[in-house]
């Protein structure tokens, strides 16, 4: 059984083109499993930051990770409210007026309180989640994380409650009477996409690219 969207409140209701806005979970949860990065936002000793890292969702939750020696880190298990936003960007929109230029895009904008990973297995866990997010069959070829690093190591999670979606798609939206212009218009599409990959210069001979790899794709 599917889960059910998420709640609407004020703070996650798109208030200019609340057609683009979704409070849908499946949505929400595709745009996050597809962004390689994510920012957190929020205020510490009454200054804004916003820090880009790695994350993965594990079913209802966001998992971020970093240094056990970031004091942002350390601010945000403290209880911070915080917002956790990604952005993938489709395509550019190029219409025949400047004013309706725009993107096609799919965002998320999630807000909540982070929480400490403290326990050793579901830190683990956590870290498996984040490494196959990225490159998914990635973490059963590598070492895991031993002691050290794992105690160097810090996990915060986010439970996916309160936050929406919000897409833009289609072609630009010219007013009329600029329709008869000479001037071109439509969509020019971007996608990420993976270059060949480099062997380390101390890679010993006879290791060959995982398959995973070679079709590497978001």
């Amino acid at each position: 059984m599917a889960s059910p969207g998420l709640v609407p409140t004020p703070r996650t209701t798109a208030q200019r083109l609340p057609a683009r806005g979704s409070h849908d979970r499946a949505a929400i949860e595709a745009i996050l499993d597809e962004a390689l990065v994510c920012h957190l936002g929020f205020v510490h000793e009454g200054q804004p930051f916003v820090i880009p890292t790695i994350h993965a969702r594990v079913g209802e939750t966001l998992y971020v990770h970093g240094s056990a020696a970031s004091r942002m880190l350390r601010a945000l298990e403290g209880g911070v409210p915080a917002c956790v936003t990604v952005t993938l960007v489709d395509g550019l929109v190029m219409a025949r007026s400047a004013f309706h230029h725009s993107m096609n895009y799919r965002s998320v904008v999630l807000l909540g309180t982070l929480r400490a990973v403290d326990d050793a297995d579901r830190k683990l866990e956590a870290l498996r989640a984040i490494t196959e997010h990225v490159a998914p069959g990635r973490y059963a070829q590598v070492r895991p994380p031993n002691a050290k690093e794992l105690l160097g190591t810090r996990v915060l999670e986010l439970p996916i409650v309160e936050g929406s979606a919000k897409v833009r798609s289609g072609p630009p939206g010219d007013d009329p009477e600029d329709l008869a212009l000479d001037c071109w218009a439509g969509v020019v599409p971007l996608a990420l996409r993976a270059g060949a990959p480099i062997p380390a210069p101390d890679l010993r001979p006879g290791i060959g690219l995982p398959r995973e790899l070679v079709d590497y794709s978001r």
